[in-house]
């Protein structure tokens, strides 16, 4: 049996720093595919894996879930690419591909998913295995130093529009212009929508605006907020913290969508009748199927639609890591492999 020797930086408990680190890899199965990763983005649930917030890390850990690369192992049995294709991978790196979600392609939904930094070893590291299905290929006109964003931030935010059957038409709003939020709007505007970005930063409303919100509310201005009571059809939310629900409820139109795609830990208390009387609705949503990620990327390519990147070599790992606690990063961080 053929076994190939992997470099990656992981940590060996909780809130520790990454160290390098090597392992195994066995002979590849008949429907996997080897990466020589290229770019990594490090995204917001890496460092909530890194600490264990969410209790089912498993050590040591090497994080990467936001991968851009080469094909340069295939299996037998592997569809669809060859050695030397350039592809993505996100948070999924598997699924079943014979359940009822597989079959009617959602296999982001399948019960029996494989995620790239659960379990098993992410792309913090030189080589990253993966099944075929879930290493899309890049459209040529995608700068790979930016791309690796997009298999995480950017199919989060961009599967509630399509998912939420958004319109061109309608009029939307974005919660927070961080790593997800700054994605949103340029999807949005691009869209067609009219598109309202709510923040906290007034700082941030020159570069809301450039990402392309034609409005910036302060959402700490209850005034403002209660100006454009009634306005909206759909509101996505990237933050990750507790808000005044109802408030925003009360901003929907008749038969708004109140999305979710941030991580918000504690429970949201929504009466029942800032919704019944307009059926309004709340919903929520992970990434997004291998196909809907072919489409986000030739939309992308198709607007020039790009996460805005600051790049560090993966060996100063630890230094991204603190600048991105730090709150400084504007707005994703990418290591170079």
């Amino acid at each position: 049996m053929s076994t190939y020797q992997v470099n990656a930086f992981a940590a060996q408990t909780a809130r520790e720093a990454l160290e390098p680190f090597q392992y195994e890899l066995p002979e590849i199965g008949p429907e996997q595919v080897d990466i020589q990763v290229e770019y990594s983005g490090l995204c917001h649930s890496d460092l909530s894996m890194l600490d264990n917030d969410w209790g089912f890390t498993q050590y040591p850990f090497v994080p990467g879930h936001e991968i851009v690369g080469k094909v340069i192992r295939v299996g037998e049995s592997v569809k669809g690419l060859s050695e030397g294709d350039s592809v993505g991978l996100g948070w999924f790196s598997q699924s079943c591909m014979h359940c009822d979600e597989c079959m009617s392609g959602s296999h982001h939904l399948c019960g029996d998913m494989e995620q790239t930094i659960v379990g098993r070893f992410g792309g913090f590291a030189d080589v990253v295995r993966c099944h075929w299905g879930w290493a899309t290929p890049l459209p040529d006109s995608l700068d790979m130093s930016k791309a690796g964003p997009l298999f995480c931030g950017g199919i989060t935010v961009f599967n509630p529009i399509v998912k939420s059957k958004v319109q061109p038409t309608d009029r939307v709003g974005v919660i927070g212009i961080g790593g997800l939020g700054h994605m949103a709007l340029q999807f949005l505007n691009k869209w067609g929508c009219e598109v309202t970005a709510f923040s906290s930063s007034p700082d941030k409303e020159a570069e809301a605006r450039q990402f392309g919100a034609h409005h910036v509310v302060n959402s700490r201005d209850d005034e403002a907020m209660q100006r454009i009571a009634g306005s909206l059809d759909f509101i996505l939310n990237t933050t990750n913290v507790t808000l005044n629900w109802p408030m925003y409820l009360n901003i929907l139109r008749p038969k708004g969508i109140f999305h979710n795609v941030g991580a918000v830990m504690e429970p949201m208390p929504i009466p029942a009748f800032s919704l019944i009387p307009g059926e309004k609705s709340v919903s929520g949503s992970p990434l997004g199927s291998p196909a809907l990620t072919r489409k986000m990327l030739e939309f992308c390519a198709r607007h020039d639609i790009f996460p805005m990147t600051e790049e560090f070599a993966l060996h100063d790992v630890n230094n991204a890591f603190e600048h991105f606690k730090s709150g400084k990063a504007r707005y994703r961080i990418v290591l170079k492999v």
